[in-house]
């Protein structure tokens, strides 16, 4: 899929300043890593007179497939077999809008340090999208861009030129023209309007999406005669978003009209909003969703299994229940930095005698480890290669034998819901692979039935409806001294 930009200009005002403007030099054909693919940004032509600079976005097919499930995630959303066949890389929508948003992230934002008075002013724009997905046709085209200075030209896609008869298809030819819009106007149109158009799209629609809307509509959306749709589609029909963006444009508006601020109209939104994007990180949820666990179970004597630089020890620390932790790791720098996070050499004696760091190897047995009542392997799992688990394994399970152990690691599928990260890419470059919900669940109960442990798994982070959580935890438990397993494997919820 690709769009076109271009502009005219003078021997005093040359339109090849379209590549200060872009941060993209005309002499360069360049390429950007997105999330399901590559973007080119090239310039097909470029002289004082016109400067056209294009964004062409190869889309991984493979990535679609394996990532993009269900409506909206990469796969039409009215297709029988959408995972396989599907308009994703070659129709306009929100793989495009990200990749604008990732590319010209400082055009659309108006910063220019090197042409600030360009960046600044309306620029003679034409912007071209060959094939754009519109639902509702022409006239809602029309509606969405014209309020905002854009003269349209919009051209129904047929079924099929050889059979007129069967009429036209759901896409369209676009061009936009304009002498009034700077380019970062026009660059927050497209992001918006684009998905819009497209009415769906390729990753789950989380509360900070509203932001988004807001920042790429601001000084345009509020006022726009169809604001409603745009916020319903751009925020994937959900209600209760949608009813949030609407509540917070109308606050922009009156501010306007009274020219003002909008705290002076609401004084409670400040206050509000930063507690709304006060986001827990997903590293404080899984320590928090760990002690959860290690508290449930009743354990005061803890192992952290590759404890790293000891985040999870000092948070051990804290609390009182805990009066043994002891942390490994097979890395003497992480140890070192460990050692420092903790200030063991400045810690009380009493304080002291509660923790203890030693250097190990979770691929061989180890009698240090033996007698406790819980260990906690925190996204350790991935970072070995698959052939050496099963040396991890006894290790833990069958020779160490905590009454609970505890195992997180990463739920690949929840890899499509960022957008920054490069399709096909795990999270970490010393990730040896990274499961999905099925893989970890099947190797988890394996592993309980081999050496005698129940296993119930507990989400981590937002539980998503579609691809679960990003982070999966196993809550492994010792059977009772009879032999007799638990056979029922419970879903737990989430605290």
């Amino acid at each position: 899929m690709f769009l076109t930009i271009s502009t005219t200009g003078t021997s005093e005002r040359p339109a090849t300043d379209l590549g200060f403007l872009l941060h993209k030099h005309p002499e360069k054909s360049q390429a950007f890593s997105t999330s399901y693919g590559t973007a080119h940004v090239l310039y097909p032509e470029a002289d004082a007179d016109r400067c056209t600079a294009a964004l062409l976005l190869e889309v991984d097919a493979v990535a679609l497939v394996r990532r993009g499930k269900g409506k909206g995630r990469g796969g039409a959303p009215d297709a029988a077999l959408a995972q396989y066949v599907n308009d994703r890389p070659y129709a306009a929508s929100s793989l495009l809008a990200v990749a604008l948003s990732a590319v010209f992230s400082s055009a659309m934002r108006g910063v220019c340090n090197a042409r600030p008075e360009r960046a600044a002013q309306p620029l003679p724009l034409r912007v071209e999208v060959p094939a754009l997905p519109a639902r509702g046709g022409p006239d809602l085209v029309r509606k969405l861009f014209e309020p905002l200075g854009w003269a349209v030209t919009v051209e129904p896609v047929a079924l099929d030129t050889q059979f007129p008869e069967w009429g036209d298809s759901r896409y369209v030819r676009l061009v936009l023209e304009s002498q009034t819009l700077t380019l970062a106007q026009a660059l927050r149109h497209l992001y918006v309007l684009l998905p819009v158009l497209d009415d769906a799209k390729h990753y789950w629609v989380a509360s900070d999406e509203v932001d988004k809307l807001l920042r790429a509509g601001e000084g345009w959306l509020p006022d726009h005669p169809e604001q409603k749709l745009i916020t319903s589609r751009y925020l994937s029909r959900r209600w209760s978003l949608t009813r949030a963006a609407m509540e917070r444009l109308e606050l922009v508006r009156l501010a306007e009209a009274d020219d003002s601020e909008v705290e002076e109209i609401d004084n409670a939104v400040e206050a509000e909003t930063e507690d709304e994007q006060k986001s827990t990180p997903l590293a404080v949820q899984r320590r928090d969703a760990i002690l959860a666990a290690l508290q449930a179970a009743g354990a005061s004597r803890v192992l952290d299994l590759g404890c790293g630089q000891g985040q999870l020890v000092q948070a051990l620390l804290k609390d009182v229940r805990f009066t043994e932790i002891v942390g490994v790791d097979v890395s003497m720098r992480a140890l070192t930095i460990a050692s420092r996070r903790l200030k063991l050499d400045r810690m009380g004696e009493r304080q002291a005698s509660r923790v203890k760091l030693f250097q190990g190897s979770l691929a061989y047995t180890d009698k240090r480890l033996k007698g406790y009542d819980a260990a906690v392997l925190s996204e350790v799992v991935e970072h070995l290669d698959l052939p050496r688990l099963p040396a991890l394994e006894y290790a833990v399970f069958g020779a160490a034998r905590p009454r609970t152990v505890l195992v997180t690691t990463p739920n690949v599928e929840y890899n499509v819901r960022w957008e920054t990260l490069p399709a096909g890419h795990v999270r970490h470059g010393d990730h040896r692979f990274e499961w999905t919900r099925e893989e970890f669940r099947t190797w988890a109960r394996a592993v309980a039935e081999r050496h005698g442990y129940g296993v119930e798994f507990v989400p981590v982070g937002p539980d998503d409806p579609e691809v679960g959580p990003p982070t999966q935890m196993a809550v492994f438990e010792l059977s009772t001294a009879d032999g007799r397993t638990d056979g029922t494997e419970k879903e737990a919820k989430a605290a």
